[in-house]
């Protein structure tokens, strides 16, 4: 399972965290104040900070157990399929009936047990982008005071008025190396556990077992 703080796939979608202009310079008296703007990608900062990365890497171990087994579902519904294919020349209709009943229960299970993998990875990945979003915010806004920035614009929020940004005024590189050096993470010594190729959502469920 190749679990992604950039929530690939509307099922796994996660609201990111806008992050708020740095207070406006104040104008002194008869002069404009200056306006700075920069650009910042919000997600694509959470992703690539440590702390982004190595959650990334522990939400693959936290529910690779629960990917693997719906997709042991998956294949016994395929299964199933197959040996009815299969037989359906020479199983009984009491078999066959035995068999599509059996197929109906399991593409069942799997659709509930997808919904929940679905909505304890919401959770889980919410509260991390909350976490590290929220500090963030703290990083972004000493360096935009400390860079005379006015405006920072978020280049990844839906709706975002960023038509055109040149690299100067991109300051996504330089929040995620402070965020790194406010926040550095502890090496993890335990492997993340092997994951699935799969993503975050579980298969789709198999076709309905007919006769």
């Amino acid at each position: 399972m190749n679990v992604q703080l950039n929530f690939k796939g509307a099922a796994v979608a996660l609201a990111i965290l806008c992050m708020a202009p740095a207070p406006a310079v104040r104008a002194q008296a008869g002069a404009a104040a200056p306006v700075k703007i920069a650009i910042l990608n919000v997600r694509n900062a959470i992703v690539a900070t440590a702390e982004g990365k190595q959650a990334q890497a522990q939400l693959q171990s936290q529910f690779a157990p629960k990917q693997n087994e719906l997709q042991g579902m998956q294949k016994q519904i395929e299964d199933l399929q197959r040996r009815m294919s299969e037989g359906a020349r020479t199983l009984s209709d009491d078999e066959k009936l035995k068999m599509q009943r059996q197929g109906e229960t399991l593409t069942r299970r799997l659709q509930r047990n997808n919904d929940d993998l679905n909505e304890e990875l919401n959770a889980a990945q919410g509260e991390i982008v909350d976490a590290i979003g929220r500090k963030m915010l703290e990083v972004l806004d000493r360096y935009s005071r400390e860079n005379g920035y006015t405006v920072v614009l978020d280049t990844s929020a839906q709706g975002s008025p960023v038509v055109y940004g040149n690299s100067q005024s991109d300051i996504t590189n330089d929040i995620v190396r402070l965020y790194d050096q406010a926040y550095p993470v502890k090496s993890s010594s335990a492997a993340p556990a092997a994951a699935p190729k799969a993503a975050a959502a579980a298969p789709a469920p198999a076709k309905k077992t007919t006769p």
